[in-house]
């Protein structure tokens, strides 16, 4: 349900525009014709007939004729007299050339003012943000293979496939606002358009629901439900991934707008990006708290992940190295040298050799592709390398953001 807007303003054709860019938004809007009296002191909030939604409301639009001296909203700070100011408290105004309009945001405690029609583009924006009850943005994960075949996008499929279990789902849903873990789940996204489609690896081809081609021109605010809503859903996850058709290519801003939307309505978002660099895979790089460089433990696989690490680095700060080894942990030596009677390096090695912080060792699981056939995708089975090595990184992820986007360890 969309959360109710609360604007305060005696100007008629404010008041229009105001309404109109709710409605635009999909949010609802409570009107208060003027602010309470301010000679009247408490008596005169507690009358008002607005007290209660400025209290509750998640965005307060209050326009530059309910802000003067005389205004009780202006008299007591904001919200009752004596009481402590709030956020998301907006000015709303009309004269650029009127410098006074930021003093008078001061007095009502405004967060910002916001000039019209200038601010137009940003004021939509961000009552589409309240009215969709935006709190944390999404935990985003990406993952890139360090070679061709190096397993990233099974590695961003089992990742994304456990973050939607029962458990993951509850530790994601502490990220949502207080009272409401709803929509906060986990969502896909194919940012690799060569990579044959994360729906086929999950078994889901045939699915109803929005391709890419479908988002390729996207430019602007994309709304975060509607596009969940859109979306196939495999496996307990929205998926984002590409048609069978000629299309290969999104533009930066198509990636911009869905990754933003993405991150506004989900509680976890993986990313399985590919290794070559466009402005599409920039714009994502820029969105990600941390990335995952997918490496087999072999000398050639570094020395191709030591470019890509490179290129990587350039736009994303947080990159750190999953070493592929080629049998389970336990087994014997080769298991931590690249497989039995192969020649391999150790994890550590490779995080040294890439310079990058180790996230972990991942053996690769036998028959993982042949399920994948028979619609159990990478990190169903539980007692898989891929699961165990996802469900502990999303322990440490999602218990150390704490509600923060961001603070990942």
């Amino acid at each position: 349900m969309a959360e109710t807007i609360l604007i305060v303003t005696e100007d008629a054709d404010l008041l229009d525009d105001l309404l109109r860019l709710c409605a635009a938004a999909g949010a609802e809007a409570r009107v208060a014709h003027g602010a309470p009296e301010s000679r009247a002191g408490r008596a005169g909030w507690a009358s008002w007939t607005a007290a209660e939604a400025w209290r509750t409301a998640p965005l307060i639009l209050v326009g530059d004729d309910c802000a003067g001296a005389g205004s009780g909203l202006a008299a007591s700070g904001t919200g009752p007299p004596g009481g402590r100011r709030r956020a998301g408290v907006l000015l709303v105004g009309r004269d650029l050339d009127d410098s006074g309009v930021w003093e008078r945001g001061a007095w009502i405690g405004a967060e910002g003012v916001v000039v019209l029609p200038d601010a137009e583009g940003w004021l939509a924006g961000r009552i589409a943000d309240a009215a969709e009850g935006i709190a944390d943005p999404a935990l985003t994960v990406g993952v890139i293979g360090g070679r061709g075949g190096a397993g990233a996008s099974a590695l961003a499929c089992a990742l994304a496939v456990t973050a939607a279990d029962a458990g993951a789902g509850a530790r994601a849903g502490a990220r949502a606002r207080t009272g409401t873990g709803a929509g906060r789940s986990a969502m896909l996204i194919d940012g690799d358009p060569l990579g044959g489609g994360l729906d086929v690896l999950l078994g889901g081809e045939r699915t109803e629901g929005l391709r890419w081609p479908a988002f390729a021109e996207s430019r602007g605010r994309v709304g975060g439900a509607a596009l969940d809503e859109s979306l196939p859903k495999l496996h307990g996850l929205s998926v984002l991934s590409w048609d069978r058709g000629d299309s290969a290519a999104v533009s930066g801003d198509a990636m911009k707008s869905v990754l933003e939307s993405a991150r506004r309505h989900a509680g976890v978002v993986v990313v399985d990006l590919p290794r070559r660099m466009d402005e599409a895979t920039a714009e994502a790089l820029a969105q990600l708290d941390v990335g995952l460089l997918l490496v087999p433990a072999e000398l050639r696989a570094v020395a191709a992940a030591h470019r890509v690490a490179g290129v990587t680095r350039m736009v994303l700060k947080d990159l750190r190295v999953v070493v592929r080894t080629r049998t389970g942990a336990g087994t014997g030596p080769g298991a931590r040298r690249g497989g039995a009677g192969a020649p391999g390096l150790d994890e550590d090695e490779v995080a040294r050799l890439l310079g990058l912080d180790l996230a972990g060792e991942l053996p690769w699981e036998p028959g993982l592709l042949e399920a994948a056939e028979r619609g159990r995708p990478p990190g169903s089975a539980e007692s898989g390398a891929f699961a165990r090595f996802c469900r502990a990184f999303w322990d440490r992820s999602l218990a150390a953001c704490g509600g923060a986007g961001g603070a990942v360890v």
